[in-house]
């Protein structure tokens, strides 16, 4: 599912961020960066993703 998200976080920027965030700040961040210009909007998704994989993986073990 992880690497389902950061394949559409780099390709719909907007669409991975959904998925793994919902509705939120993140989300709206996300879009503004990406109206700007869809290289920002990638980079920017697949950080918020990795990084709650990251939270996700620490609180599980």
């Amino acid at each position: 599912m992880k690497l389902l998200h950061i394949v559409l976080g780099i390709l719909v920027p907007p669409v991975g961020v959904f998925l793994t965030y919902g509705i939120g700040m993140t989300l709206f961040i996300n879009i503004a960066l990406t109206i700007l210009g869809w290289i920002p909007g990638s980079i920017h998704a697949v950080w918020a993703i990795a990084k709650q994989d990251e939270i996700n993986d620490s609180v599980y073990k």
